[in-house]
This record gives structure tokens, sequence and C-alpha cells, in this order.
């Protein structure tokens, strides 16, 4: 009797253990259903740069505003300069193939449609010097004088075609340090919200690293370009150089093979020489 009383006794205390934990784990399965993880209600939804930019701070959306026209400036000017130095550097390359098989410079002057651009310029200078020195016996002075002439319109040419590169090398100068202002600012915010909230928690620090990464990144996306395209332009431009440089000593050796012709004083007097001075 003893034995079957603890057996029924043994039977209510294992059914009521058993009762108690299937009650733990539906209680237990329920909340986990129900509660979500610890900081996800305060974290950020979006976190693609235009959800980053859309809730970064006022400061940090500056930032990114001002590197974002700094890259368009950027592609702008490689755009606009790109088109400008392939047009310049054929115009030269044709212009130079026409007078290595030109005599005269007024013979130069008189196929317009063969020789343009800058080279027209340096011809009417050196024409229009030895329209102007044409009473003058001494030839060497008339050479130095169109030597000078060229020299100029040489330099101004090359400030025309460097003009806007300036904003390129200032670009990718800048842009690295404006990025980390950023950066800066997004890692100042993230220790503020720390120091309001008293926690830790990723929601508290994301935001704000969130942010000084982006800053980060569009600042070398607007330096990174811009240097590249400031050197591969530089190069470009010397060549740009090199070339006027030819078309201005091709121009000087027929200035100086007009002037040895014994008809050159006439020459320089004809109408459409001195038209040419004239415009």
């Amino acid at each position: 009797m003893k034995c079957k009383a603890l057996q029924s006794r043994t039977g209510r205390f294992a059914a009521t253990v058993w009762g108690v934990a299937s009650f733990a784990s539906l209680a237990s399965a329920a909340f986990a259903q129900d509660a979500p993880p610890i900081g996800a209600s305060t974290l950020p939804r979006d976190l693609t740069p235009w959800g980053m930019f859309v809730n970064a701070d006022p400061v940090v959306k500056g930032v990114l505003i001002g590197l974002v026209l700094a890259s368009v400036v950027t592609w702008t000017v490689w755009l606009a300069k790109s088109i400008e130095i392939f047009f310049a550097r054929r115009r030269l390359d044709a212009a130079l193939k026409v007078l290595a098989n030109i005599g005269s410079a007024q013979d130069a002057m008189d196929r317009p449609q063969e020789v343009e651009g800058e080279v027209v310029d340096f011809l009417s200078a050196a024409v229009t010097e030895c329209a102007m020195s044409s009473g003058l016996p001494e030839s060497e002075g008339i050479k130095e004088r169109i030597a000078s002439r060229l020299e100029r319109l040489e330099a101004r040419f090359g400030r025309r075609i460097s003009r806007g590169t300036g904003v390129l090398a200032t670009i990718g100068a800048t842009a690295p340090f404006v990025g980390l202002f950023g950066t800066v600012w997004g890692i100042m915010n993230s220790f503020v919200g720390i120091s309001k909230s008293h926690t830790t928690n990723l929601a508290v620090v994301a935001p704000g690293i969130a942010e000084a990464l982006l800053a980060t990144a569009f600042g070398l996306a607007a330096a990174i370009p811009a240097v590249v395209i400031y050197n591969v332009f530089a190069r470009s431009i010397a060549g740009y150089r090199a070339l006027l440089g030819d078309a201005a000593a091709e121009v000087m050796r027929l200035a100086s093979r007009d002037l040895e012709r014994p008809s050159v004083a006439a020459a320089a007097q004809r109408p459409g020489l001195r038209s040419l001075a004239a415009e």
C-alpha cells in the first residue's frame, strides 16, 4: 500500500513539473515572437546613402551638398576642356602640315580654308610687323619684333587653354579636408548622443558613424577624379603648347624667308597685307 501511494504522489509531481515546463516554454516562445530585438525599434531603418543624407545633421548635409557640387564642377570642366583641347590640337596639326609646304606668309594667308585658328593670328602678327617695318633697312630688328609678337601670342593662347583647370587643383586639394570635417562632425554627434543617453548602444552610435563615413566617401569621390583629370589636362596642355611653339617657329621661318627676298618692301605694301595689318 505504501508503495502504491508513493507511486501516485510521484506521478502527480511529475505531471505538475511537466505542466510548469510546458507553460514556461510556451510563454518564452510567445515572448520571443512578439518582442523585438534590443535596440531594433530605435535603429535607423534606412542606411542607404540617401537615407543617411536625409537623417544627417545640417552641417553634414551642407558638407555633402558642397562635395556633390564640386564633383559636378569637376566633370563639367573635364567635358568642356576635353572638347576644347581636342579641337585646338587638331587645328594646329592641320595648320602645321599646311605651313610645311608653303613658301611665304602671304601664301599661307591666302589659304584661309586650310590655315585657321591660332596660326592665323601668328601669320597676321608677322605680316603686320613686316608692313609696319617696311621702310627700315635692318631686317634683324624686324625679326626680333616678329619673334616678340609671336612669343606674346603663344603665352596668351597658353593661358587661354589653361583657363578652368585651376578649379580642378583646388577641388583635389581641399575636398578630402572638407570630407574630413564632415567626418569629425559626425563622430562628435555620436559622442554627444552617447553622453545624452548614457549608453553605448549601437542605436545611439550608428547614425553619427554612418554620416561620418558618408562624408569621407563623398570627399574622396570628389577629390580623386579632380586630381586625375588635372594631371591628364596638364599633359595635354603641355602638348598643345609644344604645338604652339612649333607653329610660331614655322611662321618665323616664313617671315624670315620673306624678309630676305628683294621684293619684301613692295610686298609689304600690297593691299592684302595692309588690310590684314588693319585687322
